[in-house]
């Protein structure tokens, strides 16, 4: 294994490299910003440096991609009138007290009821939970609605889950299992069908080489628009 780096323009790019008993070389830009380049036993490092020079533009693309993926919502205190949304709308949250632990959607507002005065760190939780639960049936109609155009390649389904991710706001397993962040659920459905679109094009392709681009222009055509918009409702 080596370490390397290469520049272009005013950015430098700094890899990795792993010799293998392969015969062609492949570079991999991975979700923490990593850049990874696999080469035959025996190649000489020049060599691969200037290989990985004229894919310097496609690399910093994948980079700057992982980068405005990530999740990065404000920081909320969960107190009465902060907005919140849902499915890209705005609501204000709104406290109520009452016997049970509630959630309601009505007239622009989050109603939140609970025993007591309005407790930040519960409403937290309560809203985390509905969040959840919503999630759960809004994303089996998104993956429903994009799956037919990736069956007709004869891909296998995968399996579907909903859970909290760190870094990402999708995921595909090699396994078949997508997973979606819950807070993906705060976004338009629009932008919820482009990450579902663009995980289940890594049924095909792994990785984000230019036939994954290719493929995901062909099953979503303005998918540079729906990811603007993602960034720009959850930044």
């Amino acid at each position: 294994m080596s370490s390397c780096m290469v520049t272009y323009g005013r950015e430098s790019i700094p890899f990795t490299v792993l010799f293998s008993a392969r015969k062609t070389l492949a570079i991999a830009v991975l979700p923490d910003s990593r850049v990874v380049v696999k080469a035959p036993l025996g190649a000489e490092l020049e060599d691969i440096r200037q290989r990985v020079g004229k894919r310097s533009r496609w690399i910093l693309r994948q980079l700057q991609y992982f980068q405005q993926f990530d999740p990065r919502m404000t920081q909320r205190n969960f107190v009465g009138g902060e907005t919140h949304l849902y499915l890209g709308r705005q609501f204000r949250l709104k406290f109520i007290e009452g016997e049970l632990e509630t959630v309601r959607l009505s007239g622009g507002f989050f109603w939140i009821q609970m025993a007591g005065s309005p407790d930040s760190e519960k409403a937290k939780m309560l809203l985390n939970r509905w969040y959840a639960e919503k999630a759960d049936g809004m994303f089996q109609v998104s993956f429903d609605r994009c799956w037919p155009r990736f069956e007709k390649l004869g891909l296998m389904k995968p399996r579907m889950q909903t859970r909290y991710l760190k870094k990402r706001w999708g995921s595909l397993s090699r396994g078949g299992l997508l997973s979606l962040n819950v807070d993906l659920i705060r976004a338009p459905r629009e932008c919820i069908d482009y990450v579902v679109t663009h995980e289940l094009c890594h049924l095909k392709y792994h990785d984000h080489s230019s036939e994954f681009y290719r493929l995901l222009e062909r099953m979503m055509p303005d998918w540079e628009r729906r990811k603007h918009k993602l960034e720009m409702a959850l930044a």
